[in-house]
């Protein structure tokens, strides 16, 4: 494959609020670091502050004037989703932006929410549905665009309805697999319920491909305390730009359908080389795991009973 830079146009996003949750590090990192090169005020969400200072003093050594700032959050902890949501309301500031972008990924054994939800279908899926729902009336002041970011894990595997949380049989792909197809039923359920309810937010999806990004290095407090041995040869390959993407074309997608004005609400954005695993970003077929609405709708619901949060939208 070329080795040709890889890059989008990014428009002015002057006097634009934008919140990106995973922030602190890879993908998420340079997403906040482009929206603020674009001059949109970005809101980073994490866990971790100390991370977190360290990731606006990046994005200010080569963006001097970004417009950035950290807030408290916990996406495995429903409690923390709501003080987040509560400390946004109460500044009142409308969001233009918001790309839900944090997860984790196959920890080895199963592990479990401060809530008790299996780790993945918890953080990746739940955690994000919730944040939505408590911050629904400052994306519906913004007009909000809300993107969130799949994968191709979403291509495989299915929900297992008989048993969410994965407590009689844990499978770390598989629970992946379930979270993030979840998510993105959740996330083309949202933009149908807005354009019918006259919400005014859009919703669309992404994904990055495959990159030699954190998700898969070292993660002690997941249980891993080794890089996954797939994430060497993922990395050869991207070195190489041999079918895979990178860590900066990876975050591509994300900022497409967030920010182009021609990414279609509902739509799903992903790398366009063969296989869709790397390469330059662009609208792509939606995964047939991710076509039933029926299936969205009960995504929806069960989503509302176990967060004990309704998108509320009077």
């Amino acid at each position: 494959m070329s080795r040709k830079p890889i890059d989008i146009v990014i428009p002015d996003l002057s006097g634009k609020l934008a919140v990106v949750t995973g922030a602190s590090d890879g993908m998420g990192l340079g997403m906040a670091a482009r929206l603020a090169a674009a001059g949109a005020e970005v809101i980073m969400p994490v866990r971790n502050p100390r991370k977190g200072e360290a990731a606006i003093t990046k994005i200010r050594d080569s963006v001097p004037a970004a417009k950035v700032s950290l807030r408290d959050l916990d996406l495995s902890s429903l409690t923390s989703v709501a003080a987040l949501g509560d400390t946004l309301r109460g500044e009142g500031r409308p969001i233009h932006l918001l790309i839900n972008n944090a997860g984790v990924m196959t920890p080895p054994d199963r592990q479990t929410t401060a809530d008790g939800f299996e780790l993945q279908f918890g953080t990746n899926h739940l955690g994000h549905f919730a944040l939505v729902a408590h911050l629904m009336p400052l994306l519906r002041a913004g007009r909000a665009r809300v993107t969130s970011q799949v994968s191709i894990a979403a291509n495989q595997g299915s929900i297992n309805w008989d048993d969410l949380n994965w407590e009689r049989s844990y499978d770390g792909q598989g629970a992946y697999s379930q979270s993030k197809i979840a998510f993105g039923l959740f996330g083309l359920e949202l933009d149908r319920r807005s354009r019918a309810g006259g919400w005014g937010i859009t919703s669309n999806l992404s994904h990055p491909g495959v990159a030699p990004t954190n998700l898969l290095a070292a993660r002690p407090e997941l249980g891993r305390g080794e890089e996954v041995p797939a994430r060497r040869m993922i990395r050869f390959l991207s070195e190489r730009g041999i079918l895979l993407g990178t860590v900066e074309t990876a975050k591509l997608p994300a900022l497409m359908a967030a920010t182009d004005p021609s990414s279609r609400p509902g739509g799903f954005y992903g790398p366009n080389w063969p296989g869709r695993v790397g390469g330059p970003p662009a609208e792509q077929k939606l995964y047939s795991r991710l076509r039933s609405a029926d299936e969205a709708a009960r995504v929806w619901d069960v989503s509302e009973q176990l967060t004990k949060t309704a998108i509320n939208t009077v």
